[in-house]
């Protein structure tokens, strides 16, 4: 897979592209998995339910948050593969605040993670050229399946410089 084209997402998705060494994106998704369950696991609870400031997301929220983007970007990979055309976006914030994240030990929500994405490495693996240059409208914008992909990988690698920068300081 190579990168996707900045025609092929949203400028503001380039930044978490940006972030994606290189390498194939489906190697760096699997390896992602480990690390990022590593990083989580390796964490007190304590540590985990710390926030930055007031208003911010404790360290399991920011955790949760990713899992649901990771479910959220499979989805949209997921349709528009099979030929849906659009889909809605989703208020990170109110999920957040919907979810019980902080009730949750920083384990079992590493393992949540890392079983999402080694599920949703199965889909990924199976997609055709074809599908990766399918392109849908996410919340009111264009991307490519392969665009999404690279997204997948570069939320989650911008969630983790933010944690290490602010959180683990």
């Amino acid at each position: 897979m190579n990168r996707p084209k900045p025609d092929e997402y949203a400028a503001f998705y380039g930044n978490y592209i940006s972030l994606v060494w290189e390498g194939p994106v489906l190697d760096i998704l699997e390896d992602l998995a480990s690390t990022t369950f590593k990083f989580f696991s390796d964490l007190t609870d304590d540590q985990a339910n710390y926030a930055y400031a007031e208003s911010k997301w404790t360290i399991k929220e920011v955790l949760g948050h990713i899992i649901d983007a990771e479910r959220t970007f499979a989805y949209r990979i997921l349709a528009f593969s099979r030929g849906q055309k659009e889909l809605p976006g989703f208020d990170e914030n109110a999920y957040v605040e919907s979810a019980t994240f902080n009730n949750r030990t920083i384990q079992d929500l590493a393992a949540e993670f890392k079983a999402t994405r080694i599920a949703n490495l199965y889909m990924l693996r199976a997609l055709t050229p074809g599908q990766l240059n399918i392109t849908g409208i996410a919340n009111g914008s264009k991307v490519s399946v392969l665009a999404i992909v690279y997204i997948l990988a570069g939320h989650e690698l911008h969630h983790l410089k933010i944690i290490k920068e602010r959180y683990l300081i």
